[in-house]
């Protein structure tokens, strides 16, 4: 099933352009069947914006995971309403077209791109995109002053009317119509874009999973995302320095917890975190540096932990960043 509806009117603007900006978006959202690193998409959207944010056209379809389709009480997407939808390779090229040439933009972009970019692994191709813009990096460089980094927020913060959340072409209008003034107000402060690379995967093979109508370990089709094999990882080798500061960089030995899914799969987060020269902690205490989470307003227990405690708080996006600059530990 696929939609498309032809270019609107750009409107003009008097602001000087920065020349360095790029010369056309394509702002993506994909719902999923889980959050996990071999979950699938199931629909996806895409409005391509041109230099200055102005609607060219949109699309949409459905998308055939060829499995349980997850959480149906969030994106509303039965087995049988996807039975008869396309698979991801007949839609790839579609996909690929409104891709082309563009800036992908998406609220957590780093999710976006790495299931956009499986997908198209799977089917031994290269998704044609080689950088991403994330809405919620943008909303940081502009300072916007919103309660917290969900896309009701951001839409609520420039009047932009939500109607189906979790529906991925509703999801991409709201996005678009946010990302026009976010980016028009960058433009106004010379403000850099937060643009970052996009490699696409040359091989993926999933984990079995289950197809649509299957169950999943006899409880479900849907598989729990935060559920995974214990590993034994080496000591720490450097004095834990105490709490992270906000401003200032990560230093070897910080005790890091992390709580609720992550866009980049948990082990490799985890993994990066050790090789920085970090501690890898599995719970919270009065010790732990710094958490990291997606959803400081969830109320899991590592969440209320660290408001109890006072333990800074940053989301992946923010950790990420701070990975780049890890400061050595102290010598002893």
């Amino acid at each position: 099933m696929t939609m498309l509806e032809d270019r609107t009117p750009a409107a003009s603007s008097a602001t000087e352009w920065p020349a360095a900006y790029p010369q056309g978006y394509a702002v993506v959202d994909v719902e999923t069947t889980g959050l996990a690193r071999d979950d699938r998409i199931i629909s996806a959207a895409v409005y391509r914006l041109d230099a200055r944010g102005e609607v060219e056209d949109h699309w949409y379809t459905l998308v055939n995971p060829e499995r349980d389709p997850g959480p149906v009480w969030i994106h509303g997407l039965t087995s049988e309403t996807l039975e008869g939808a396309p698979l991801f390779q007949d839609v790839a090229q579609e996909f690929a077209d409104r891709l082309d040439g563009r800036v992908l933009v998406a609220h957590n972009a780093v999710f976006d791109w790495q299931m956009i970019a499986r997908e198209y692994a799977r089917a031994k191709r290269e998704a044609p995109v080689r950088q991403r813009l994330c809405t919620i990096a943008l909303s940081k460089e502009l300072a916007l002053p919103l309660p917290n980094h969900k896309l009701e927020s951001l839409a609520a913060h420039f009047g932009v009317v939500q109607q189906r959340a979790h529906h991925a072409l509703d999801d991409a209008r709201v996005l678009a119509e946010a990302f026009r003034p976010s980016l028009r107000a960058a433009a106004a402060g010379g403000v850099r874009l937060p643009l970052h690379e996009c490699r696409p995967l040359t091989e993926w093979q999933d984990r079995p999973a289950p197809r649509i109508g299957q169950q999943a370990g006899g409880t479900g089709g849907y598989r729990p995302t935060s559920w995974r094999p214990a590993r034994k990882r080496p000591a720490c080798p450097y004095p834990n320095p105490g709490r992270y500061e906000d401003g200032k960089h990560l230093r070897q030995g910080m005790r890091i917890a992390f709580s609720g899914d992550t866009s980049i799969e948990r082990e490799l987060l985890e993994d990066r975190a050790t090789e920085a020269g970090l501690h890898v902690a599995t719970s919270i205490s009065r010790l732990t540096s710094l958490l990291v989470t997606n959803d400081p307003d969830s109320g899991t227990s590592k969440v209320v932990k660290a408001r109890q405690f006072g333990t800074p708080v940053v989301d992946e996006a923010a950790f990420g960043q701070l990975l780049r600059d890890v400061e050595p530990a102290a010598e002893q």
